[in-house]
């Protein structure tokens, strides 16, 4: 396949997992070095479910690294990712310096953010917070440090990280416009390099840049095609079926686009109506950051893909995704139906029937002969 297959701008992320005794910031640092860059330290916001009544999602910032170019560019990012688990060992021992701070609040969080350097060590990493408060950090005989405001409710809490934490690796990549290929060969072969491997329930996400969407024709054409494929997609693409926050869209969703005055909208229209529903990013096709127009994303998330040290195998399926989108951009406006039985003969009208590019055609259509024929011999 041509690296200019996509013309899409499109960002990556391709969950992995470090080998033991190294860390994600092992890959973060390579990769500076290989593009004679820097690293910086830095925080990021992951929610974790947890089981306490009333407060089902647990706010936390974790230690990702940035990679910057010489020029001061953003390469990648190497963060942490909550959902990778089975694959790592829980009675491992902190390593120095490995920390997260969690919070029951994601605007104290913020706040934390904004005020301490992801660069100090646990031991000072909230005394500037405790200052705002009037208060003081307090510790534990497990290293744990907590500030608590005048009334004694806490504020947050900063954590070592047990457990081997530190292993877990989402690549993130700075949007990419040009050379789709080449670039991700660059970043897993430096991965696969330092013996980077699949986590168990590992997945890829592809982020779109979604400013062509924002229109009432093309958001009932994308819920309506990627509502029908859905499983042909998730059979194409052989989605890890250990992947966790994934899901269909809500029902409610497919009733609005079907409705009668919703063709007409406006796209401030669509916003407000869409906002009414039970939205969520956890799901097959996320379509949260369209709707609120997060600045940071402004994307349309697909979260179905298998996590891979294959370009190739991402490439193609971004290039599935790319022609379904162009589709929905397109004068027609497709009716909703049922979502598709992935049977083979249908997984080969839908690649047939909708996907131009021909070095694609013949990687899945390669990949269905071989799943076909494996399945036979263990049958």
């Amino acid at each position: 396949m041509q690296d200019n297959v996509l013309k899409s701008r499109i960002g990556f992320e391709i969950e992995l997992l470090a080998p033991k005794g190294k860390s994600r910031f092992d890959l973060a640092d390579a990769i500076a070095k290989f593009y004679s860059g820097r690293t910086k330290r830095v925080f990021y916001p992951q929610a974790e479910p947890i089981n306490i009544p009333n407060n089902p999602i647990f706010e936390n910032l974790t230690l990702g690294f940035e990679i910057h170019s010489s020029s001061g560019e953003l390469i990648a990012l190497c963060l942490d990712d909550l959902t990778l688990q089975a694959d790592l060992n829980k009675s491992i021992s902190p390593k120095d310096n490995w920390y997260r701070i969690v919070s029951d609040d994601s605007r104290l969080l913020q706040l934390v953010a904004c005020q301490v350097d992801a660069e100090l060590p646990i031991t000072n990493a909230l005394t500037k917070i405790a200052d705002l408060y009037h208060t003081t950090v307090e510790s534990d005989s497990h290293g744990m440090k907590r500030v608590v405001d005048l009334a004694g409710q806490t504020i947050a809490i900063a954590a070592p990280l047990p457990g081997e934490r530190e292993r877990a690796c989402e690549l993130v990549t700075a949007p990419i416009q040009n050379n789709h290929q080449n670039q991700l060969d660059t970043l897993l072969g430096i991965a696969k390099s330092l013996g980077f491997t699949i986590p168990s329930e590992g997945a890829t996400h592809l982020h779109f840049e979604a400013f062509e969407l924002h229109s009432a024709h093309a958001i009932r054409n994308i819920i309506n095609l990627f509502g029908a494929y859905d499983k042909i997609l998730m059979a194409l693409f052989q989605t890890n079926n250990q992947c966790i926050r994934l899901g269909e869209w809500h029902h409610s969703i497919f009733d609005l686009v079907e409705k009668p005055f919703f063709p007409s909208l406006t796209w401030q229209k669509v916003k407000d109506e869409f906002k009414r529903l039970p939205l969520t990013k956890y799901c097959n096709y996320n379509v949260v950051n369209i709707i609120h127009e997060i600045p940071e994303k402004p994307t349309f998330e697909v979260r179905i893909l298998p996590s891979t040290l294959d370009p190739f195998e991402i490439i193609c399926a971004a290039s599935v995704i790319e022609t379904l989108l162009g589709m929905a951009c397109s004068s027609t406006a497709y009716s909703q139906m049922k979502s598709i039985t992935p049977s083979e003969e249908n997984i080969q009208e839908f690649l047939n029937t909708n996907i131009p590019n021909e070095n694609v055609r013949q990687y899945y259509t390669e990949r269905q002969l071989h799943s076909s024929s494996r399945k036979e011999k263990q049958g």
